[in-house]
């Protein structure tokens, strides 16, 4: 059954002969439970299909469908209650004036939702965070721990879907392994279904189940994500993602281990 289908989504910004099309006839699906990766080059249109599924463009052309049911272009409470997003930077996501608390409540406030104490402690422990951490600021969290609250927030309205744009990319290395054990984790006990945005092979070799391969706005591939690792994938830009991807990280290892400490900082 699948929980997220797209079909023959465009999308163009600007109008007449002005207009830029960013978008060209996408056409995917993810099953119920799945996790599911969407990669490309910067511009390739990732996090544009993102942010139609979750309302912050209207002007879109297509079909998009949750759990069977197709999606009108105003965004609405049931929706939300339905799928949520995770942003890159979870800094900039969260107000810095607003504790964990507030960021917490106000998703519960809007929906009407009760018992708002006992589901802040209950998700603040799903995602790995003392419960007296809601009376804490953005700017007195770590980067990882920013990124728990964000993920809490998108979590406390019980959505069956998350939308996940670049969520470790801004963390440092060491705390990067912890959110995507944390998101594998939360897949499992929640039964969540993933549509993650990355620029990060190894990302997707560790999350995904499938992923779509997007240039210039169209999906070019469509391969099982164990293809990615081992394996020499047949479409020549996919190839060329994974081996800038294995130059990269070779290279930059080799880099690193002739820096002394001092320039490495």
């Amino acid at each position: 059954m699948a929980m997220i289908e797209v079909d023959k989504l465009n999308l163009s910004f600007g109008e007449g002969a002005e207009a830029n099309q960013v978008l060209h006839d996408v056409c995917f699906d993810v099953g119920d439970g799945e996790a599911f990766g969407l990669v490309g080059e910067s511009g390739s249109g990732k996090t544009t299909v993102l942010r139609c599924l979750a309302g912050q463009y209207s002007h879109w052309s297509g079909s998009l469908a949750i759990n069977s049911e197709r999606l009108g272009r105003k965004l609405d409470k049931a929706r939300c209650r339905k799928l949520q997003m995770v942003f890159q930077d979870p800094y900039g996501s969260l107000h810095p004036r607003h504790t964990v608390e507030t960021a917490l409540s106000e998703p519960l406030a809007i929906h009407g939702i009760t018992d708002a104490s006992r589901r802040i402690d209950s998700i603040l422990t799903k995602v790995g965070l003392p419960t007296n951490f809601r009376y804490r600021y953005p700017h007195q969290l770590s980067g990882g721990q920013r990124q728990r609250v964000a993920i809490a927030r998108a979590l406390i309205l019980e959505p069956r879907i998350l939308l996940l744009d670049e969520p470790t990319s801004a963390l440092d290395v060491s705390v990067q392994a912890e959110i995507l054990n944390l998101l594998a984790d939360l897949r499992k006990q929640e039964g969540l279904t993933y549509l993650l945005v990355t620029h990060d092979l190894g990302v997707v070799a560790h999350l995904c189940d499938r992923v779509a391969v997007m240039q210039q706005g169209r999906i070019v591939d469509l391969i099982e994500s164990a293809s990615l690792v081992g394996a020499v994938p047949e479409h020549p830009y996919t190839r060329m993602l994974v081996e800038a991807s294995r130059h990269y990280s070779r290279e930059m290892a080799e880099v690193g281990a002739d820096l002394t400490p001092a320039e490495a900082v």
